[in-house]
Parts: structure tokens; sequence; C-alpha cells
């Protein structure tokens, strides 16, 4: 495990051998006497400066066996039809666990139309996905799986593929105490994800009492931000979302627009609505927005602090006076302000894995 883009804080306890790598930095992992993660529950250690205990429900504990299980999940491409995609695909640990792109490329070279959120603390948000037709990480982390334009592949495929796998069929065994299951795949792969979180960010410091964690034109966003353009009131810390879904009129302007969170409730009113997204990290998780059609901070502030995009849908706050008062200084100030809200999170290295022949000479044949 690496920790970006500092030290500063590290892991409770060191896991030898195959190690929780990202776990290592939330949680004290239970190890058996050859120092082989074991199935035991993990207890809790400190969370990074800034952020609350993490939430982990009752009916998925986190063990380290489990976490690691999730970790090789999480980068097998077999988890995909034809071999080529993995979670990691679009939520890469070396691009803030997101994909980099405006919207992801799935298999069969597919552009979907939707950008990839990064999944750091991904742990803390009430729903998934920009529309919140996720209840949760397991439910989340199967998604992607069955999406014909993501990784096109049939659950119980999947299972019967990692089934013939020695090691998967072990560590099934030895974590949840059955075979490959769908619900198990799902659960491993959202333990490994919970292990993803950020903090200690200049702006945790400064909230911590050190006055010069922030520059001048930080603090002068910090206030921009916290009172006078009200940002908070929607980017609420300490996650910096509020987690519900409002509509700021991007993408509006397209002929068949994404109808956002409407998809899922059925409700004229949720038409072009998306989840509010976290900002910490942000200035690594670029581009933004649901289509990733701002490219960089200065952009994406640009378009807030202009009151959104005019539509018959836009969300009321965005018509709050005060927003378009903003000056060229006081926007810069709030980018640099959304700069400090980027503090440190894992980066976990890929597992070794099965070279997938089939998968190979898939890649080789595209263009």
């Amino acid at each position: 495990m690496r920790i970006h883009p500092n030290q500063r804080f590290v892991a409770a306890v060191s896991v030898a051998t195959l190690g929780v790598l990202g776990a290592t930095l939330l949680v004290a992992a239970g190890t058996g006497d050859s120092g082989e993660p074991n199935g035991n529950p993990v207890e809790l250690a400190a969370v990074p400066l800034g952020r609350s205990p993490l939430p982990i429900p009752a009916s998925n504990p986190q063990t380290a066996a489990k976490i690691e299980l999730g970790r090789r999940l999480y980068f097998d491409t077999r988890l995909s039809a034809d071999g080529t995609v993995s979670c990691a695909t679009c939520h890469s640990p070396t691009l803030g666990w997101a994909d980099g792109r405006p919207t992801s490329k799935g298999i069969d070279g597919q552009i979907g139309g939707r950008n990839a959120p990064s999944i750091i603390n991904a742990a803390y948000h009430r729903t998934q996905f920009w529309d919140g037709r996720a209840a949760s990480l397991e439910e989340q982390a199967l998604g992607p799986i069955e999406n014909p334009i993501e990784m096109g592949s049939d659950l119980t495929e999947v299972v019967n593929r990692l089934s013939e796998d020695s090691v998967y069929t072990k560590r099934f065994e030895e974590v949840f105490g059955t075979q490959v299951t769908r619900d198990g795949i799902g659960k491993a792969i959202a333990a490994f994800e919970r292990t993803i979180i950020s903090g200690n960010s200049p702006y945790d410091r400064y909230e911590a009492g050190d006055e010069s964690a922030l520059n001048e034109a930080q603090k002068r966003g910090m206030e921009i931000f916290m009172d006078r353009a009200n940002c908070a009131v929607c980017h609420t810390p300490p996650t910096f979302s509020n987690g519900r879904f409002y509509n700021a009129g991007v993408g509006m302007k397209e002929d068949e627009p994404d109808s956002g969170r409407m998809a899922v409730t059925k409700r004229e009113r949720d038409f072009g609505r998306f989840r509010v997204p976290s900002l910490r990290e942000v200035k690594e998780t670029g581009p933004y927005f649901h289509d990733g059609s701002a490219a960089t901070l200065e952009e994406a502030v640009a378009l807030m602090a202009g009151g959104g995009i005019d539509n018959p849908n836009l969300s009321s706050m965005f018509k709050v006076v005060g927003l378009a008062n903003l000056t060229e200084q006081d926007k810069s100030d709030l980018v640099e302000f959304l700069k400090a809200l980027s503090g440190e999170y894992p980066i976990v290295d890929a597992p070794e894995l099965p070279r997938n022949e089939a998968a190979s000479e898939v890649a080789q044949e595209k263009p």
C-alpha cells in the first residue's frame, strides 16, 4: 500500500504476507499465526483527520481475508464478458480511483454516457451512482458487471468462471463458508472499497487548529464557500456532499438529455437531477459533472458560480442572489479552497492474477 501524497498518517497495524493494503489505513486487522489475513472481525482504528467513523453494515463486517478477496476481485478482468475490463479500469488507484475520462470506456470500446465517480470515500455515501440507484456499496459493486456497456457479463457466468479457479474457491470458503456466489462477490468488493478513504487535508488540519494549513487565498475561498456563496448547503462538510439530488442544468441542452434521478424515481420533477458529488480529492478526480463536460476545476466553478445552466427543471438554490455577484478573484479563491480539500488516500497495487489467455487474444484483435 502507498499513501497519496505523503505518509503523514499510517496504518494501525502492518499486515504481513498478503496484506490488507488499503485496509491497513483504517483497521487493526486480525492475522493468524502464519501472518496470513484470517476471517476474524477487524476492529476499526483511527480514521484520518477530518473523517467520521466508517459506517460498516452489520450484514457485511470487515475482515482482513474478505478485504483481500475484494482486492483480488476488484482488479480481475475475468469479471467482464471479454476479459478486458475490471473495476480498476474505470476506478484506477493511480487516477484518483476514477479514470480521468469525460465518460468511461467499457467492453468492445463502448463509451458510456456518464463520468466514472471516484470510489474514494464512497463508503460514506447513502446511495451510489450519479442517480442513486444503488442503496449500498454491495449493490453498486455488482451493477457494472452486468451493465452491457461496462463489463457486459452475466453474474451466473461470472460465478461459474471464478469457480474454476482454485484460489477463489478456497478464499470464498474461508471468508463466507460457501462456494463462489453472487452475494459474496458484491460483499467482498464492497469491503475492499470501504478501505479507500481520504482525509488529513489542509482544510482538515486548519479546522483542527493549524492556522498555517491554508494560505490566504484558500481562507478567502473558504469564507465564500461556507458563507457568501452558500456552497456548503449542498457540499456539506465533512463529506462535502449532502447526498441529495439537484438539477444544475449540466447536459440539459443536449438533444436527448440524461434524465438522471428520474430514471430511478419515475418522477418528472427529478428530470436532470444528479447526486451532489463529494468534493474531497476533487483536484485529483477531474473531469467534472456527470457527463465530464468540465475539464478543469476552473470551468466547474465558473458554471456553478454562474447559477448553473438555465432549464425548466433548474433547482431553486441556483437562483440564490449572490452567486452571480462573485468576481473573478472570488472564483479563483474558490478553486484554491477546493484544492485544499485534497489530502491523503491509499494507492493499492493489483495482485498477481492468472493470465487470461482468451482476453489477451481478444485485446490483440482489437484496433
